[in-house]
């Protein structure tokens, strides 16, 4: 029976990614829960700047999440004056959503802080690793990587 060194399950890149994604998650939806926003109310909003999705449902799918969470995060968005909502001429079933100026505002305000986060994760990196990093997570995600170094 061969016992099982205690490094195997932290030493995975699986453990290590996880343990970094919960742990920047969690940074970085503290520092925008000001704004009154949550992450997935980023993620719409980065959504719909780049243009990915024009309806609620084509956000719902694109986002990977239930119809009714989409609903509620427009909703919200919607109060904050971030997101318009209308009822497409030529669908009456489908909403067509579209950021607002203040919209715009909140994903500048929330890139800013995801930048500032970055900087602290990386800033006892050297430059061409954290340049060899974003490919690779770049790769690994399908989200282009960053300009930055």
């Amino acid at each position: 029976m061969s016992k099982q060194r205690p490094d195997d399950l932290t030493s995975s890149l699986a453990f290590q990614l996880g343990v970094l994604g919960t742990t920047v998650s969690d940074l970085f939806a503290a520092r925008i829960a000001p704004l009154g926003l949550k992450p997935k109310h980023a993620g719409l909003l980065a959504l719909l700047a780049n243009g990915d999705a024009r309806s609620q449902a084509e956000a719902a799918e694109t986002m990977g999440v239930a119809p009714s969470l989409l609903v509620s995060l427009t909703d919200q968005l919607e109060r904050l004056g971030a997101v318009t909502r209308e009822r497409d001429p030529h669908d009456r079933r489908r909403q067509v959503l579209a950021l607002t100026e203040e919209g715009t505002a909140l994903l500048k305000s929330c890139s800013r802080i995801a930048a500032d986060i970055d900087a602290s994760l990386t800033a006892d990196l050297k430059s061409a690793d954290v340049g060899a990093l974003r490919r690779a997570l770049a790769e690994m995600t399908g989200f282009p990587a960053a300009e930055r170094a």
